[in-house]
């Protein structure tokens, strides 16, 4: 008898709750589960539940095999499923959701790849001003930054991403450069209100030493595209991601400002639902998504 089939037998029969119900289960007599218990323990060397004819307690070293044994159980069935999606046909409707400014920019290009390659999908692309939950909302897929504070979801890195502070050099020309995070309270800043995080609160961090700093400016938006043509425009700094920011400071229309100071990441992931339950759909575009931007990261 195989560990893994005796791992399968010992959940079953604890889930049961005593031999006889599990023989009347698997079709058998209780006498030839206790003789597979009997043969389990004498494998393993050690007594896996204390029973009697009405009613089974597990033992310590029986709760120790359950537990271990119930995760591995789970991750090969995972296994399983997730090969089984491969092989299957990627087909149906696919929803997906991605913030506006990087959705137009950078999944709308993945999205019309994939959709030649895995023709029998239909996607449907739902562009927001925030990342949506896709617990709440009946998206397949959701593009995201950051920490992914819901442990029911899944999240896989698709992309790096930093974050700069910037300005225009005419900006820094007429308020100065600063120095230290504390400056920036004396600097009009630009603020952007992406998530329900306190907006205005800066975080930036230089090896051990971290400093927390409130900003503040003459202008605050939702919307990404607007607060970065503001910064063009010499209003102030600006807190702005690398995929979104790195082309205009290669320019030289933005400077980054604090440079050898940091802000937390806002790493690009693909969020998705339980691996268990996960479509093929859902892992063909997932796997794209992945490749696509490891080969091309077009920031």
């Amino acid at each position: 008898m195989d560990s893994v089939s005796d791992l399968s037998f010992f959940v079953q029969l604890v889930r049961h709750g005593s031999l006889s119900a599990l023989a009347r289960e698997l079709g058998i007599t209780p006498p030839a589960v206790t003789t597979r218990l009997a043969r389990m323990e004498q494998r393993l060397g050690v007594r896996l539940l204390n029973r009697t004819t009405r009613r089974i307690s597990v033992t310590q070293e029986g709760e120790m095999y359950l537990a271990t044994g119930a995760q591995i159980l789970a991750e090969l069935e995972e296994l399983d499923r997730s090969v089984s999606s491969r092989r299957a046909v990627p087909r149906g409707l696919l929803r997906v959701n991605a913030t506006f400014g990087f959705g137009r920019r950078h999944i709308a290009p993945v999205i019309s790849a994939f959709s030649r390659q895995f023709a029998e999908v239909e996607v449907q692309l739902t562009l927001t001003d925030r990342a949506m939950k896709l617990t709440d909302e009946a998206y397949d897929v959701g593009i995201a930054f950051g920490q992914m504070p819901d442990s029911r979801l899944v999240a896989r890195k698709i992309a790096p991403n930093r974050r700069f502070l910037c300005a225009s050099p005419d900006y820094l020309a007429r308020a100065g450069t600063p120095a230290t995070p504390r400056d920036l309270q004396r600097h009009q800043c630009i603020v952007l209100r992406e998530s329900d995080a306190a907006y205005g609160t800066w975080h930036l961090h230089r090896g051990r030493k971290q400093e927390t700093v409130k900003v503040r400016g003459g202008l605050s938006t939702n919307d990404g595209e607007t607060a970065l043509s503001w910064a063009l425009d010499g209003h102030g700094v600006l807190m702005r991601s690398e995929w979104d920011a790195r082309a205009h400071l290669q320019s030289g229309a933005l400077q980054m400002v604090l440079p050898e100071w940091s802000l937390p990441s806002a790493d690009v992931f693909a969020v998705y639902g339980e691996r268990l339950t996960l479509s093929a759909k859902v892992s063909a575009f997932v796997d794209f998504l992945a490749e696509w931007f490891a080969r091309d990261v077009r920031y």
